[in-house]
């Protein structure tokens, strides 16, 4: 039934009411049921916030309290108009609809009471009788004026209740898109970092692993190995530092790796033991940075798989189609033992669809979609077959 004010805003209520029965209460020898009705409405003002439903009660005992003791209309009930407004604008959906009704209610029972005065005054005056035509217009008009003050005070206050609703609508969606957009950063970032680490670690342990059995018959070779292993793992530092930094502050710090990029990792894989041969056929078209980073990632993470679950020697391919609709890009190699199953399966129809694989094959499967693109993965007569397909954008080529 009350509502909880800040302190200022109660004492600002009550300070105005106090205020305002001040300035109204007359001097010298006062009407004692005037004085009553004035401190009463100046009570229904000062808690018209801090509880509308009372205050509503109030102004409408001391309003019939006014009638019942024939006093004229005052000032005080000016008082009326704020705690209708309150009603609408502070009260719950039983008090905002019991302010309509007393608006309309009020407006009537004032026009009907200054009507009847009025009739009863020119009875025992000593002017002429109203006529009923004439105490009908009188009725109406001030019906119509009570009316409008009362319902527009009431309605004022729906329309400040329905912006404020509006307004704190407003900031939860505002709120739940930052929430989101934070969720989808991170994810981002937590996926690129398994991408980084993954391939990482596994061109570390195999440059590792062939240092160790290299290093009695041939040093050069071991040198190398840890040459590899060192440039690695300072690249991988170096990207791990930048999603390090994208997790403290919204803008990226560095440029995302792009098609241009792919020769680099082709090297990098290469120089871990894994031969690597990429066909490309087509035109190249253009590609958003979105769907380059996408097709880095895939083949990044495809050749890392590779590497650790398929035939020692026996290499990867990475074939890049450029299409009329996009590019269609199809990473296979030698299988060692079966590898965990995955749902998506491959385009190839004689392809066996794997199921589970991990976070790398959920990872390649979710860059795909988000350029829009379709992504598939299965054994297909011994190989491992890592499919994609990323649209290209719709400008055309240019000039080679």
């Amino acid at each position: 039934m009350f509502r909880l004010l800040k302190p200022y805003q109660l004492g600002f209520d009550v300070g105005l009411a106090v205020l305002c029965v001040g300035l109204r209460v007359p001097l010298g020898s006062p009407d004692l049921a005037l004085v009553v009705v004035i401190i009463g409405m100046g009570l229904a003002l000062a808690l018209r916030r801090v509880s509308p439903a009372l205050a509503l009660g109030t102004a409408w005992v001391f309003a019939i309290v006014q009638m019942a003791t024939s006093l004229q209309p005052d000032v005080a009930n000016l008082a009326i108009l704020p705690v209708l407004y309150s009603s609408a604008r502070y009260g719950g959906r039983i008090v905002k609809w019991a302010g309509l009704a007393s608006a309309v209610a009020g407006a009537l029972a004032a026009s009907v009471y200054l009507t009847v005065g009025i009739y009863v005054g020119a009875l025992l005056g000593p002017g002429e009788a109203r006529t009923v035509p004439s105490l009908v217009v009188t009725f109406f008009a001030y019906l119509f004026a009570a009316v409008a003050a009362l319902v527009l005070s009431w309605t004022l206050g729906l329309l400040a209740k329905t912006w404020s609703a509006a307004r704190e609508s407003r900031m939860l969606q505002m709120i739940a898109e930052h929430n989101v957009a934070v969720e989808q950063q991170r994810t981002r970032i937590a996926r690129d970092m398994h991408d980084v680490v993954a391939h990482s670690l596994a061109v570390v342990i195999a440059q590792a692993d062939g240092a160790r059995y290299a290093m009695a018959s041939d040093p050069g070779a071991a040198e190398s190995a840890l040459t590899t292993i060192s440039s690695t793992a300072r690249s991988a530092l170096a990207d791990v530092r930048v999603l390090l930094g994208e997790l403290r502050h919204d803008e990226q710090a560095a440029p995302q790796p792009t098609l241009g990029d792919l020769e680099q990792l082709y090297d990098q894989i290469r120089g871990s033991g894994l031969p690597v041969d990429v066909v490309q056929t087509g035109v190249p078209r253009p590609l958003a940075a979105g769907s380059q980073l996408a097709v880095f990632r895939i083949v990044q993470e495809a050749l890392t798989n590779a590497m650790r679950h398929g035939e020692p020697g026996a290499g990867a391919t990475v074939s890049l189609d450029w299409g009329s609709q996009g590019l269609d890009l199809r990473v296979s190699s030698k299988t060692a033992t079966p590898a965990a199953r995955v749902t998506e399966p491959s385009r190839g129809a004689s392809s066996e669809p794997v199921v589970g694989g991990g976070h790398g094959l959920a990872g390649m499967r979710e860059r795909a979609a988000l350029v829009g693109g379709t992504f598939g993965a299965a054994h297909d007569a011994g190989e491992f077959v890592v499919t994609a397909t990323i649209p290209v954008l719709d400008t055309p080529a240019p000039p080679a």
